[in-house]
């Protein structure tokens, strides 16, 4: 007979097995974590004296705003906290110190509010930040135009950490003229951009070997597109051998001295001679055809006693002595 109902549990195949018996677990073993140990006394010292000689060996680059209207500019900007510039100087002059008594080489550079600006707009960094202004500070210190700190006091500092950022931005814009000079061809061929600054390098030697003896000053004077470019040069011959010349400023003098040849401007350089027990010397030269025409006696005196603005006379300073310059050999 056929059962129309449904099919039980029971029914089915394995439906009666017997109920599991749970196994017994092993407990796993528990490795112990091991105890954090706290440094010691020794260990910690240890530790400070090994990343204070690591901060020896890491140098350092500090921007200072050495003019009180470019440090009005910087308040303008909510995150730069100081107000008072005299404050900010001394306070500067302690960090400097800081540094040197730690053992730490540091540079100085000069901050310029708008190069800063600029700068931001072109990293598209927000100017009002501390961040911002670190990393402005780390690219001055890449181009150049630093100051190292030796102990000087902050007022020796400042004049010349501005006569090194005018010293750069001298280099750069005679570089940028002598290099268009070169490439529109405002010049013959014998007097292209590179020719030029080999002359300017043959000059200057000319003119210290030319001298002699003694401590030189030399100024050199060029105008040029709408501006004057004047570049200053230390060179010492008081010993036998090749003068002494203060870099960078020789680098920035031949590249001025350059550019007045490239563009065969109406510039001109004069030197300033110092030797013991005799009156001091000045003579001069202009740029003329690529190279330095002496200039008379009485040229010389005329140039340095008349005022370059009002065209009046000055009187010639005391115990100096204005000679005509010295013929040099032009380089084949």
């Amino acid at each position: 007979m056929a059962h129309t109902g449904r099919r039980g549990h029971r029914n089915r195949p394995g439906g009666h097995s017997k109920p599991k018996t749970p196994k017994p677990r092993t407990p796993k073993p528990r490795t112990p974590k091991p105890k954090t140990q706290k440094p010691t006394t020794r260990q910690r010292t240890r530790r400070q004296t090994t990343r204070h000689a690591l901060r020896r060996e890491v140098p350092s680059t500090v921007a200072l705003l050495a003019d009180e209207r470019d440090f009005a500019a910087m308040r303008h900007y909510a995150s730069f906290t100081f107000d008072d510039h005299g404050a900010y100087l001394r306070e500067m002059e302690g960090l400097l110190k800081a540094f040197a008594a730690k053992g730490v080489h540091t540079t100085v550079a000069l901050f310029d509010p708008v190069a800063y600006e600029e700068f931001c707009a072109d990293t598209r960094l927000d100017p009002d930040t501390a961040a911002s202004r670190t990393r402005y500070t780390a690219e001055l210190a890449v181009a150049g135009g630093t100051v190292i700190y030796e102990g000087q006091p902050i007022a020796r500092l400042v004049p010349r950490l501005i006569g090194v950022a005018e010293e750069q931005a001298t280099w750069e814009y005679a570089t940028a003229l002598l290099s268009r000079a070169g490439h529109l061809g405002e010049c013959r061929d014998d007097t292209t951009a590179r020719a030029a600054f080999d002359h300017a390098g043959a000059a200057l030697r000319a003119v210290v070997e030319a001298a002699g003896p003694g401590i030189h000053h030399l100024v050199c004077s060029v105008p040029a597109d709408g501006t004057s470019l004047v570049a200053v040069l230390h060179a010492d011959a008081r010993e036998a051998g090749p003068p002494k010349l203060a870099e960078p400023s020789g680098l920035v003098f031949r590249t001025v001295l350059a550019c007045g040849f490239a563009l065969r401007s109406p510039g001109g350089l004069v030197l300033r001679t110092i030797v013991a027990d005799s009156p001091e010397t000045v003579r001069g030269w202009a740029l003329h055809d690529g190279w330095l025409r002496p200039l008379s006696e009485a040229e010389v005196f005329t140039a340095y006693c008349t005022d370059a603005e009002t065209g009046e006379p000055i009187p010639p300073e005391h115990g100096v002595e204005y000679r005509a310059g010295i013929p040099l050999s032009r380089p084949e």
